[in-house]
């Protein structure tokens, strides 16, 4: 299925994008951040299994388990502090 990944602040400024679109056979929102960084670099240095990323399905905040549908809209981001 096709899907729209959208990269946000430090995770854009080591992928090198801001967005792009992506064939992929993940079910879930870990499988496609596992086959990502299966892929090697940039991909691992921005979203490895180390690293802390926040993941949007559609625009809505969403745990590694939910479920991916074609066209979907993907966002990847690191936790965000305020004060």
């Amino acid at each position: 299925m096709k899907v729209q990944l959208r990269y946000f602040a430090s995770v854009r400024e080591a992928m090198g994008r801001g967005a792009e679109e992506r064939q992929t056979s993940a079910s879930s929102l870990a499988g496609l951040r596992e086959e990502l960084i299966a892929l090697g670099e940039p991909y691992a240095q921005a979203i490895g299994g180390s690293k802390s990323v926040r993941m949007a399905l559609d625009q809505v905040m969403a745990d590694r388990d939910m479920p991916l549908r074609e066209g979907a809209e993907i966002a990847f981001f690191p936790p965000v502090t305020g004060g």
